[in-house]
């Protein structure tokens, strides 16, 4: 062990011990954030408007605030914008996080002195636990990739503005960054392709021991860097290559391809990290990513079939098991009551432990389905699982007929490894898949409302080039899963076989 491992190790171990207290305790940890919270934020012009001064209970939080989208608060955003302190939080932002919403265009999300420490604290001390848990501290005396957004920022008004990703990076303190890598001139570039090239010119023959980015582009990364190498795997080119962090999609439809490119004996560790706060992240080996419950978010969860019609708000000790829940935040960064925009399920509450299911504007429901994304990533996972097939991406959209004689059916654009396979068949266990996955798809299917769902095979390297075509290739950019819509499928015919 080198001896910067050896000088994390301690600390290591102590943050260990303190996030395994925050498992046993996280009604205490969560009711003493929403204190803080509202004692802090009743003097700004938004703890104004809604009377924070008054509020003495969780209940008449409740009852004193509705559920609140970006749209709702979009006119606070103005007024920090232009100079204006104390709006949603003491004081100003110290960044804007420039988002590209699905339904409300780009969202300036705040990140203040008070919300900042915990992106960065957060993800550190998950990285620290799983290491400790894992026996992996020696990664610390190595090279590490990150693989993110440009560091780069601009003003959006008075405040300094980026990707998420390249505001962190411009947070990494000074005694990571001697194991960092890109270098910052490469971070820089904005054509995600190249920046990869310099990526792999820059790590090649390095000791490299944790690369961490959304799973596609970790993905991409590797085959542009064996195809440079010639090695077979990331294992043969870096022997002391311990940890991938991974995080932003579903890992389950690309682990096969992704641990095929990496080889044997890596762990991986998922993470959940948002714009507005760092959620969850995995700490053992265990289904399901352990809730943040001390990361100065507060956090409250209502059922996501009943968003739309403002049903039970509760806080984290009353939710069920197995629940679809979309959650609702409340952070240190002045967002109060605000749907985040991600559903997920619970599956364990010791700790308190998620999966990411979709988001409340990821869904299919042409015909009164409700399909979410969980259920397609479920759907063809166990599709390949059966039929041994590989792919690398998909996106499902509706076909509506026009036709008054034809069928509706659900579209599935897929990227195949190879095509030396019997697609039909493919199809047929993937629909008896969805069918037993989703109840409402199966009624529509057997009664001959919809046709069986129908595959478009899409060329090599599709996906990427049609995210290059929208100009969202790279960096926190995610091919969408599913649309209610053909905005994405439509586009997507261009890159059929």
């Amino acid at each position: 062990m080198g001896w910067k491992s050896k000088a994390v190790f301690p600390f290591a171990k102590h943050i260990t011990r303190k996030l395994k207290d925050e498992d046993s305790r996280p009604t205490f940890y969560q009711e003493k954030i929403f204190k803080q919270l509202i004692a802090k934020a009743k003097t700004t012009k938004f703890g104004r408007d809604f009377s924070f001064e008054s509020i003495n209970s969780y209940d008449e939080y409740k009852e004193r605030l509705p559920l609140l989208r970006y749209s709702d608060i979009e006119h606070y955003i103005e007024l920090i914008q232009q100079g204006e302190k104390d709006v949603l939080w003491p004081g100003q932002p110290k960044y804007f996080v420039g988002t590209s919403g699905t339904t409300s265009g780009v969202k300036y999300i705040p990140l203040t002195t008070d919300s900042l420490p915990y992106h960065f604290g957060s993800a550190r001390n998950a990285t620290f636990q799983f290491c400790i848990d894992h026996n992996l501290q020696e990664i610390f005396d190595g090279k590490m990739i990150f693989l993110s957004g440009s560091p780069e920022l601009y003003k959006k008004g008075v405040i300094n503005t980026g990707r998420l990703s390249g505001i962190v990076n411009n947070e990494i303190p000074q005694w990571l960054r001697s194991n960092q890598i890109p270098t910052y001139k490469t971070n820089c570039i904005i054509d995600w392709e190249e920046k990869i090239k310099q990526i792999i010119l820059e790590s090649h023959d390095q000791n490299m021991t944790m690369i961490s980015g959304i799973t596609p582009w970790i993905i991409m990364y590797a085959e542009y860097l064996l195809d440079y190498t010639g090695k077979q795997n990331l294992k043969e080119l870096f022997p002391n290559l311990k940890l991938i962090i991974h995080g932003g999609v579903n890992f389950g439809p690309y682990k096969e391809k992704l641990t095929n490119l990496v080889g044997k004996g890596i762990k991986y560790m998922e993470t959940y990290p948002a714009s507005e706060g760092y959620i969850a992240s995995q700490v053992a080996d265990e289904q399901g990513l352990r809730l943040n419950v001390n990361g100065g978010i507060f956090f409250e969860f209502i059922a996501a079939n009943e968003i739309d019609t403002a049903g039970k708000r509760i806080p984290l000790e009353e939710i069920e098991l197995g629940v679809n829940y979309a959650i609702i935040l409340n952070n240190n960064a002045g967002f109060f009551s605000y749907i985040l925009g991600d559903t997920v399920q619970f599956v364990g509450k010791d700790p308190y432990r998620l999966i990411v299911t979709g988001r409340l504007s990821q869904f299919i429901s042409a015909f009164g389905e409700h399909v979410i994304v969980s259920e397609v990533e479920r759907a063809i996972e166990q599709t390949c699982k059966s039929t041994g097939v590989k792919i690398s991406e998909f996106s499902v959209a509706p076909n509506i007929s026009s036709d008054q004689n034809g069928k509706s059916f659900h579209e599935w654009f897929v990227e195949f490894e190879s095509i030396g396979f019997d697609l039909e068949k493919f199809a047929i266990t993937l629909d008896e898949n969805m069918k037993q996955g989703n109840f409402h798809y199966d009624n529509l299917v057997n009664g001959k409302v919809i046709s069986p769902l129908k595959i478009v095979p899409i060329k090599k390297d599709g996906f990427r080039k049609y995210m290059k075509s929208i100009g969202k290739l790279g960096g926190q950019n995610k091919v969408p899963k599913l649309a209610n819509n053909r905005k994405h499928a439509d586009l997507l015919m261009q890159q059929k076989i």
